[in-house]
């Protein structure tokens, strides 16, 4: 199995995570919708995937800009988009008691709101073709709370709620989803984390300079998703047997499909307007 003839679209595929992705898929044969806030770095991540590539440059908190790039990704191919990879994000690195609430304000802004406002301008779309995927970059950090991260343990737990319960909606109409658990991948996540001012953070920790290779992480990503994983936790070590000790259960999630299945928001609505 592949991506091979489907369209994908990544966020934040200038660099990391991101730009991994785009490879991996790139080489399976997918066209690829690229978005970013930096054009350049777009447009190298595009030449090393040497595929069939739209560059789609915005800012994910720009609500006013998702309804045109939705439309205009969707149109691209002729065909809509078979997978939107939610992983534009930002960390962080400091104390609680020292953290400005400006600095949870971005950082939710972000990493939860942002792809949900994506999700729901994308969402009925799929939801009317009745196929797609929808994959959201969380973290460990959204298992686990870690400390110097609490706005990012905030954010990423909330997307996996967010994820969680959009999969239960959406099981009856034949979309997936995915929820990705990423340890410590190396990339500049630590360099660009928001430090208790706001500010960018400007130095790595040993932990990602020595983590999984983005390479190495986003074909496990696809991998896990092509077998229709609806958790993935993608880490090592330590760190992955945190992710385990907090895995939900797969018997969960069916039971909760099920209970779409059963009819369960038909009830809630009838019982609402009685």
């Amino acid at each position: 199995m592949s991506f091979a003839g489907q369209t994908a679209w990544i966020t934040g595929a200038s660099s990391g995570i991101g730009a991994a992705l785009a490879k991996v898929l790139a080489d399976q044969g997918a066209r690829l919708v690229l978005s970013g806030r930096k054009v350049d770095a777009l447009e190298a991540v595009a030449a090393d995937c040497g595929g069939d590539c739209l560059i789609l440059p915005f800012e994910t908190t720009d609500i006013a800009a998702l309804a045109p790039a939705v439309a205009k990704a969707w149109d691209w191919s002729g065909a809509g988009i078979d997978l939107l990879v939610n992983n534009a994000g930002i960390s962080q690195r400091s104390l609680a008691v020292e953290t400005a609430y400006p600095v949870y304000q971005r950082i939710i802004d972000v990493d939860l709101l942002a792809p949900i406002a994506l999700t729901q301008e994308i969402l009925p779309r799929m939801a009317a073709r009745k196929s797609g995927r929808l994959a959201y970059i969380s973290s460990i950090a959204g298992k686990v709370g870690v400390p110097m991260r609490t706005a990012y343990c905030a954010a990423k737990f909330g997307l996996a709620g967010y994820a969680d319960a959009l999969r239960g909606e959406t099981s009856v109409l034949g979309l997936k989803v995915h929820t990705i658990y990423p340890g410590s991948i190396r990339t500049d996540v630590s360099r660009n984390a928001l430090t208790a001012d706001g500010s960018a953070r400007g130095a790595s920790d040993s932990v990602i300079d020595n983590g999984i290779d983005p390479l190495v992480a986003a074909k496990w990503m696809i991998d896990a998703m092509l077998a229709d994983e609806r958790e993935i936790i993608v880490a090592e070590g330590g760190e992955a047997k945190m992710g385990e000790l907090r895995r939900t259960p797969d018997a969960l999630f069916d039971q909760v499909a099920a209970m779409m299945a059963a009819g369960y928001a038909e009830k809630m609505k009838s019982e609402a307007q009685q």
